[in-house]
């Protein structure tokens, strides 16, 4: 009799298992994972099996699709799920509702966050205590404006589970050693482009060395380096080929580029030389700003007029044009867009 009862119960509990089981392939499948990649994601993180599909993986998908994270058809495989699939087995009440809510508190819209998570799910494996609060604190103390904060994060999401402060006392020095750099200038640095806490020095200094062998004054490579940090992460080779059209073809003074050190930031082929060419044929002179820093269709409009209009301070665009960087920031082509916009652009390349 004990052995009939015994048979039973495991027959029971073997049943209960497979009907689990069933209900988060189903959860999988109909929200992340097609049936056929259910295979080689089991195999990759067995874990999963182990869900509760009420109590864990229900919460996490119905949150998450909250933020509008939602299935992508890549590959038929939830992006998420097969980057970090760990975030399945998170609880929403203590660990990612209290993450999302913190960033959203710094200023980051929801939008950009989903986004975010959907390209580097691994963020929610970031320690909310131990990691990104003191790395958030520790770039205040540096000098970032807590205004920028949100334009930081978008732009490179990895600075918040960074050895921060390392990172930023050495490439502080590193500035202020090499371009007499104050803690101020470095602070704006940071803000324009944050991925140059990352950056390895002697990358740092290829395009700087560039420049300086161009007969522009140490002092004036510093104020470029400033106002347009993602100088010193382009190609030498890319830089070469657009002094040579700016001496050679356009034949403008070193001290237009001084103050638009932007203009190397821009496609020479696809950017520069037609616009150029365009303002040439009508006998129009204007300034590297006046002509590069603008869309295709403002550019046409100013052409249209017969007239140059006066350039006033107000937006402009912190990177110059469509640079070419692992987790950088690309701004639209588009005008007057909402701050949640420019975000959103920002981590589109992400």
């Amino acid at each position: 009799m004990p052995s009939v009862t015994w048979g039973v119960i495991q027959g029971h509990k073997e049943k209960l298992c497979e009907e689990e089981h069933n209900s988060c392939f189903g959860v999988l499948g109909k929200n992340w994972i097609s049936i056929s990649k259910l295979g080689g994601f089991i195999k990759s993180y067995p874990q999963v099996l182990h869900a509760s599909v009420i109590v864990e993986l229900v919460p996490v998908v119905k949150f998450l699709r909250g933020l509008d994270v939602e299935r992508e058809d890549i590959g038929d495989i939830g992006p998420m799920v097969t980057q970090y699939p760990y975030f399945l087995g998170m609880r929403v009440g203590t660990v990612i509702k209290p993450f999302i809510d913190y960033l959203v508190s710094l200023g980051l819209p929801k939008k950009i966050l989903a986004k975010m998570l959907e390209k580097r799910a691994y963020l929610l494996g970031y320690d909310l205590e131990e990691t990104i609060k003191p790395n958030v604190d520790c770039l205040i103390s540096f000098g970032i404006g807590r205004e920028c904060l949100p334009s930081v994060i978008a732009q490179y999401p990895q600075i918040l589970g960074l050895p921060l402060k390392a990172k930023l006392s050495s490439q502080q020095y590193f500035f202020s050693l090499k371009f007499k750099t104050d803690p101020e200038g470095f602070a704006r640095v940071v803000e324009k482009m944050p991925q140059v806490v990352s950056l390895h020095q002697n990358v740092i200094m290829k395009p700087v060395e560039f420049l300086l062998g161009r007969a522009i004054t140490p002092h004036d490579v510093a104020s470029m380096v400033v106002k347009c940090p993602q100088l010193v992460a382009l190609r030498v080779e890319l830089m070469k080929n657009s002094f040579y059209f700016f001496k050679s073809e356009m034949g403008r003074p070193l001290k237009e580029l001084v103050e638009f050190p932007e203009y190397f930031t821009y496609s020479l082929e696809s950017r520069v030389k037609p616009r150029y060419q365009r303002l040439k044929s009508k006998g129009i002179r204007c300034s590297l700003d006046w002509m590069q820093n603008c869309s295709d269709q403002r550019f046409e409009e100013r052409l249209q007029g017969n007239y140059i209009e006066t350039e006033s301070i107000g937006p402009t665009f912190l990177i110059g044009g469509k640079l070419n960087l692992p987790g950088n920031a690309i701004l639209s082509d588009e005008e007057e867009e909402s701050d949640d916009e420019v975000l959103y652009r920002r981590t589109v390349s992400l």
